[in-house]
């Protein structure tokens, strides 16, 4: 027997965020989740997402023993934004079981139902500023810094409770030793053309911090408001996360794109943590976890480039190509082998040709998926 049980204390929570160490116990390519991370995630008290809108975690239990999870997602300013009536889930796991699988994915569509939801999407971990797609493509290799991993089967399982996909979201690898030369050669050309033009690239102020993600703020939420599921953060949000980036970033990967001292375009990579986190047991930064986590930073040799956004009046122009290709010039001196940028829509042509142009290599997929309610 299955039975589906609301998560409502800090035991249970424990246990939903716990799920995936059991899950994935013989998978080298598991990368545990930060448990004060994930549990300020999913706690109403200290995200500011739960300011606007909310979430229900649940569990799936079979025969006694916990076999899935998953969260059931109501985005008040994702509805209002894109004038529509849906919902997401997110945090799904379960065994190889279609039963189990139905289960949870039934009780999150119930859920979103009562809400006056007229669809669910997923998998999405909250916002699509976070953690979001199920992996389709790309099982050989651990996932880089805040991006999705599952076993293959898990496709079959959403697939079987009729769910049909949404969009694809591609990941590219862009290796140093192979993309240098190309991406220099084009940065200097296209740096060129763009001071013509009043442009300059710059490496973001850390001095100046609270400034600069300001201005950063400003021109994500517009680059983006025609991308899938888009929802402009609010300011808290954004400080949220801009507080929990800056302890990793390295200014020589944030690059900004100015015009009269107004930033139109820029680019954040980061450190791939998760070469870190690989090795911290369950998540726990204590007893010993925080001094690999401090001792493994300095060793990191990937990145992750998971923001990059111009403004629409600024496009077409090679900014694009230059932002990606300055991170690439930096990191090569800092030991950096490659870089992946991640993620792209199936159908973002711009950006995926910005990225092929300096030899970047399409080695990972994502879906998501949808259902009318």
């Amino acid at each position: 027997m299955i039975e589906i049980v609301p998560v409502e204390n800090k035991k249970q929570l424990a246990t939903f965020i716990d799920l995936p160490h059991t899950f994935y116990a013989k998978d080298p390519n598991y990368v545990p989740e930060l448990f004060l991370g994930q549990q300020d995630l999913l706690s109403p008290k200290k995200h500011p997402f739960y300011q606007h809108s909310s979430a229900q975690p649940f569990l799936a239990y079979k025969d006694g023993e916990v076999v899935g999870r998953i969260l059931a997602i109501w985005n008040n300013n994702h509805n209002d934004f894109n004038k529509v009536q849906e919902g997401q889930f997110g945090f799904f796991e379960s065994i190889n079981n279609q039963e189990v699988a139905d289960a949870l994915l039934q009780t999150a569509t119930a859920w979103v139902k009562e809400k006056g939801g007229t669809k669910i999407v997923g998998p999405i971990n909250l916002t699509t500023n976070d953690v979001c797609g199920l992996l389709i493509d790309g099982f050989d290799k651990p996932p880089m810094a805040m991006m999705p991993y599952n076993p293959p089967y898990y496709s079959a399982l959403i697939n079987g409770a009729n769910f049909t996909t949404k969009t694809d979201l591609r990941a590219y690898w862009v290796a140093t030793n192979t993309a240098s030369q190309r991406s220099v050669l084009l940065l200097e050309k296209l740096e060129a053309r763009l001071k013509r033009s009043g442009i300059v690239l710059r490496e973001i102020n850390l001095k100046d911090f609270a400034n600069e993600a300001k201005k950063i703020k400003e021109v994500y939420n517009k680059a983006w408001d025609e991308n899938l599921g888009f929802v402009p953060m609010t300011d808290a949000e954004f400080d949220f996360t801009a507080k929990e980036l800056k302890m990793i970033v390295n200014p020589k990967f944030c690059i900004v794109a100015e015009k009269d001292n107004q930033i139109v375009g820029f680019a954040l990579g980061i450190p791939n943590i998760n070469e870190v986190l690989i090795n911290v047991k369950r998540g726990r930064l204590l007893p010993f976890g925080i001094f690999k986590l401090l001792f493994g930073l300095k060793k990191i040799k990937s990145l992750r480039v998971l923001m990059l956004g111009v403004l629409d009046d600024y496009r077409k122009l090679g900014i694009e190509a230059c932002l990606y290709g300055r991170i690439i010039k930096n990191a090569t001196p800092e030991g950096i082998i490659g870089a992946e940028c991640s993620w792209m829509l199936d159908n973002n042509y711009m950006m995926n040709h910005a990225i092929e142009q300096i030899n970047g290599e399409l080695y990972k997929r994502y879906r998501l998926f949808e259902k009318a309610i």
